[in-house]
């Protein structure tokens, strides 16, 4: 076990672009070596919320985000740390193409900014299903790009022979750069996906465990383990002393409080409709005082006994909203706690289930607003300002925020904006009614802790 003062032995597994089989090929090694003994510490570039589910699947911890848009390059090595905590070796995979960043930004929140800020070897995935020789071009251009990156290897996926396996080496080769595993084309690793995206872990069940399974065995069998956790070791020091970050000392309890307003209970929904969560958000919950309990939406009738706040993330409600819809105490439950001026934090999924219906099929009725799926996709990093005073942030509070949706609210009257959008585009957006902060943005709380310790403070006071 490696100290995070001496560096956490660690890898990015980077691809040209999307769909190369990074994630089969970052899940896969996390469970060949969790099933060597090596305790894995598991993260994912960028905002993603599914791939850290299938992460955990191999690793058998949370899946973390490092995310350098959101949360600033100087949190990313501090929230690295603080995941790696005890572990033998750290598996970071990447998102789009290696050198994809946020648009109109350089590298920012890229993969190889990333890797730089951590100083960790990048292993390039190369979809090599419809190239032989060509190959080397694509390795060469990669290597060359930035030499701040250092790419110490090459897995190729997708090969279709042993002729095509020996033809793709020799072309890498030729580059000076170690080909550490072939991968043939397997469908049974294949996960399913729709229009958001890959389908969450919580959703497959059983299903999601075999196809981890069967990354791991085919990483296992395809690939130099041994070589891999060698590069891994060369990784070095992270840069300046980087410490881990904390969400902060646990407050002691108030002596004029009672024990229930001093520690006020944050129910945070979970369950398959409600899968987008970034651990650090009850992390901090917990640090500011409050104790956080866990409930499904789709199968609890009623809130936790002794609510008092509520955290709705992200998810896939329109998938579920018969179920959703359906369970109609649970519905009453969070419009009362809601109406009761209760603080209530709702975020993409969360938002939907807020409003007053969901493709016509009745929700909760917070807010006087209908949703409704939609044909275009809205997706990208947002900077944001709070325009109204609320729970969860007061007005000019500036955070940086992410939205992905296929759905459109069409809001009644009453509430005040939550955000105004300062980039790329301005307008406002979302929702603030009596102790509700509802939006469509995804906001990632370790870059504004106050966020959380204004929530629970809200919670002991309302």
């Amino acid at each position: 076990m490696t100290s995070p003062d001496s560096g956490v032995p660690r890898l990015v597994i980077a691809a040209p672009s999307s769909g190369s089989g990074k994630t089969t090929v970052a899940t896969g090694l996390m469970a060949a070596l969790a099933g060597r003994g090596l305790a894995v510490s598991p993260h994912k570039v960028g905002p993603d919320y599914i791939d850290p589910g299938y992460h955990a699947l191999a690793t058998g911890r949370v899946g973390r985000n490092l995310d350098a848009y959101l949360c600033g390059p100087e949190l990313v090595g501090p929230l690295f740390l603080h995941g790696a905590r005890g572990c033998d070796i750290a598996v970071v995979e990447g998102v789009m193409g290696l050198y994809d960043g946020a648009a109109e930004e350089g590298e920012l929140a890229s993969t190889a900014q990333v890797a730089k800020l951590l100083r960790a070897p990048v292993v390039l995935v190369v979809d090599a299903s419809s190239q032989s020789r060509s190959v080397a071009a694509l390795v060469h251009g990669f290597v060359s790009w930035d030499p701040e990156v250092r790419i110490g290897g090459v897995i190729l996926n997708k090969v279709a022979s042993d002729r095509h396996e020996v033809l793709l080496r020799e072309a890498v080769d030729s580059v000076g750069v170690p080909v550490l595993g072939v991968l043939r084309r397997a469908p049974q690793v294949d996960v399913p996906a729709r229009h958001l995206g890959l389908v969450p872990v919580a959703e497959r069940g059983s299903e999601a465990v075999d196809a981890v399974t069967a990354m791991g065995a085919q990483v296992a069998a395809g690939c130099d383990l041994a070589a891999l956790v060698r590069l891994a070791r060369a990784a070095g020091p992270l840069p300046g002393g980087s410490a881990p970050w904390t969400p902060g000392p646990v407050p002691t309890h108030h002596p004029t409080r009672s024990v229930k307003k001093s520690t006020p209970r944050v129910a945070v929904a979970g369950g398959a409709a409600f899968t987008f969560s970034y651990a650090e958000h009850s992390e901090l919950l917990a640090a500011a005082g409050a104790e956080v309990v866990t409930f499904d939406p789709l199968r609890d009738e009623e809130l936790p006994e002794g609510t008092a706040g509520l955290v709705i993330g992200g998810g896939f409600p329109e998938v579920y909203a018969a179920e959703l819809s359906a369970n109609e105490p649970l519905r009453k439950s969070v419009a009362e706690l809601a109406l009761s001026g209760a603080p209530v934090a709702a975020e993409c999924a969360g938002l939907l289930y807020l409003c007053r219906e969901l493709d016509g099929l009745p929700m909760c009725g917070v807010l006087d607003a209908a949703a409704r799926m939609s044909e275009r996709l809205t997706l990208g990093y947002r900077d944001a300002v709070a325009v109204s005073d609320s729970a969860l942030a007061g007005a000019g509070t500036r955070m940086r925020g992410h939205e992905f949706h296929r759905t459109v609210v069409e809001p009644g009257a009453g509430a005040a904006p939550a955000w105004g959008m300062r980039a790329p585009e301005r307008r406002v957006e979302g929702f603030v009614e009596r102790g509700v902060h509802a939006s469509y943005l995804h906001t990632h709380w370790a870059a504004e802790p106050g966020v959380a310790r204004r929530f629970v403070e809200r919670c002991r006071t309302s």
